[in-house]
């Protein structure tokens, strides 16, 4: 109507004009990487602050989640032999493997190999050296303690008489040539392996769903998996589990597959596991966390 006012809403800022909103935008862009390894060391620090007893139990769910990981791989490598080539079926063992790493950083858990990344944050200097031995250490125990406990669980269930023994057939095939490895070629097999483990969690850290977690983690980890690499926690599993087998199956099992494995000795695989543990450390800390370190969040002089 002519002379009647109109509400006041404000001046129109216009598209250019004003402050911009305060509410956050929500993004679906992947991390660049530079963001991604300030997101790395902000992780370090936090899992620095988690007391003893959250750390413990959070390291128990990784050991578990990565022993899940390998008995699905177990059971899709079963009596493949002589029916796909070599490489597909480790491929596909890879593939599913990754539910465990999946289960890890979608989930939440704390996992040794993953948690080498922290160096990042000490680097910084915001961590000190005996702060992150006590994660390593506290970590390393629990991931055992899960794989472990999973691995016994997985025996007293019967699983592995499945498929007429083709699922512990295959459990004792990989627990064999695991534990039988030359030393040295454990170590260099578990540097390689943390490369890509590392690699997978820090594509992890740059997703911003789930659905691309995901997808980071999978090939990653279906390539250290394919490739016969050596991780030490999915070894706390897969050893233990072979042994369980080896010394608890009954006699059923043994006629339904029809021959027995080599003994696996138990002082090698510990000085393997050993190994592995220091080789997957040096593939995550200083190949991975050390040089991104070195990329992105190193003091550099201003000119």
């Amino acid at each position: 109507m002519p002379g009647a006012r109109m509400p006041d809403r404000g001046p129109d800022p216009g598209p250019d004009r004003g402050q911009p909103r305060q509410e956050a935008i929500l993004s679906l862009d992947a991390r660049m990487p530079d963001a991604i390894a300030q997101a790395a060391e902000e992780l370090g620090v936090r899992k620095a602050s988690y007391d003893t007893a959250t750390l413990f139990v959070l390291a128990i769910l990784a050991g578990a989640f990565i022993a899940l990981g390998g008995m699905i791989a177990t059971v899709v490598m079963s009596g493949a032999e002589g029916m796909m080539p070599f490489g597909v079926t480790k491929l596909l063992g890879g593939l599913v493997f990754s539910l465990g790493l999946v289960l890890v950083i979608v989930g939440g858990a704390q996992l040794f190999t993953g948690d080498a990344l922290m160096v990042m944050a000490w680097a910084s200097g915001r961590l000190t050296a005996r702060q992150m031995m006590r994660v390593w250490t506290l970590v390393w125990i629990g991931n055992f303690v899960g794989a472990l406990g999973t691995a016994l669980l997985v025996f007293l269930s019967g699983q592995y008489g499945f498929g007429h023994g083709a699922v512990g057939a295959q459990a004792m095939y990989i627990a064999t040539a695991k534990s039988g490895l030359p030393t040295g070629q454990a170590f260099f097999l578990g540097i390689l392996c943390n490369v890509l483990v590392c690699l997978a969690v820090w594509l992890a850290l740059g997703a911003r769903s789930v659905t691309d977690k995901i997808l980071a983690i999978t090939l990653p980890v279906s390539a250290f998996v394919a490739a016969g690499f050596e991780h030490c926690v999915a070894n706390m599993y897969f050893i233990p589990l072979g042994l369980l087998i080896e010394r608890g199956a009954p006699d059923a099992f043994w006629a339904d597959i029809g021959h027995r494995f080599p003994p696996i000795d138990v002082a090698h695989y510990l000085v393997n596991l050993a190994a592995v543990t220091a080789g997957n450390w040096i593939g995550g800390a200083l190949l991975v966390g050390a040089v991104y370190w070195f990329i992105y969040r190193r003091p550099r002089a201003h000119h």
